[in-house]
């Protein structure tokens, strides 16, 4: 008889579990529903400050300058102001080997040739997580060399991907400030921002790794650089008008956040490899253009806010078109 008590209060306990998870599922969805309502302002798209991620063929010899020449078309019709090029990534120790971007002068030569006004970025990254150990000062030194080293090639600047960050990394914040000295142009991309309070916990809980950055954390990075690119994909929402207004909801709290001096980039999902069908559909270029129109309209406009597509190698034409009709060239 104990027993049986025992059971049943253990499965009443799982069925309140259960039924506060759904509860609260369900009040997060319509929350980010809710963030994605409302017309757009006519004014808020473009203002010429976009990015967009290039492989790691641009720099490894596989692109030729005719290949620059046909990029410089796509691209003269938009708002891309920045690209950041893949030119590592960093070894375990932090070192760059600098066979890793073989053909990297030739193709800043022929970019700043072609789009004279538009910025080109060496991209720098590594996993973090069980590989580069940018707490070790000697892997932080050598990252720093290898971007000095990369600099000599002509970039404009650096763009630091590692992924993942702990949210209140002292380490990070360290290695930004010592980018400084090698180059005028720093942007990093960035985890997605806490969306409420508690969620961060819940997915360093469910992941083993922080998912989320809080705003303290978030307005720490972005001040030591000169442009924050917040990957905004990825995001598990199994819907677009989910997925919208969680796109909406980043881009209004980093809004807050970045001051205006500063270049903001929302990252838009020109890929299409989620690993399942319906997070393929969920996210789209359209969307985040959309999510990121809404939130600026709330918050006013802003010249040095854009969009940051990911990735040229996997942009459809499709990706582009939504990208031009819905951020570049909009109608409403």
């Amino acid at each position: 008889m104990i027993a049986r008590a025992v059971i049943r209060r253990g499965l009443r306990l799982l069925a309140l579990a259960l039924a506060v998870v759904v509860a609260l599922v369900g009040l997060l969805a319509a929350a980010l529903r809710l963030q994605f309502t409302g017309a757009p302002k006519a004014w808020a798209k473009s203002t010429g400050n976009d990015a967009l991620w290039l492989g790691h063929m641009w720099v490894d010899g596989r692109r030729t300058e005719k290949d620059v020449e046909r990029l410089a078309d796509r691209l003269r019709a938009t708002g891309i102001k920045d690209v950041y090029v893949h030119s590592g990534p960093f070894d375990e120790d932090g070192r760059l080997d600098p066979a890793k971007y073989p053909n990297a002068r030739n193709f800043v030569q022929w970019m700043h040739k072609k789009l004279p006004a538009v910025r080109v970025s060496a991209w720098l990254g590594q996993s973090v997580e069980n590989a580069l150990d940018l707490d070790d000062p000697a892997s932080r030194a050598n990252v720093l060399a290898g971007v000095a080293a990369v600099m000599e090639q002509g970039y404009d600047g650096v763009h630091y991907n590692f992924e993942p960050v702990g949210d209140g990394d002292g380490q990070f914040l360290d290695l930004l400030e010592r980018t400084r000295r090698h180059t005028r142009l720093l942007s990093t991309s960035t985890p997605q921002i806490e969306p409420y309070p508690g969620l961060r916990l819940l997915a360093r809980g469910a992941l083993g790794h922080d998912k989320y950055w809080s705003p303290g954390y978030f307005r720490q990075v972005a001040a030591r650089v000169d442009q924050v690119a917040v990957m905004t994909y990825d995001s598990g929402t199994p819907t677009g008008s989910l997925y919208g207004g969680h796109a909406a909801r980043q881009a209004g709290l980093a809004l807050d956040l970045v001051p205006e001096g500063k270049f903001l980039l929302i990252g838009a999902p020109a890929y299409h490899d989620h690993g399942l069908p319906w997070l393929d559909a969920a996210e789209s270029v359209a969307t985040a253009a959309e999510g990121a129109r809404l939130a600026v309209s709330g918050h006013g406009p802003r010249e040095r806010f854009g969009l940051a597509l990911y990735v040229d190698f996997a942009a459809t034409e499709e990706d582009w078109r939504e990208y031009m009709t819905g951020w570049v060239d909009v109608h409403s």
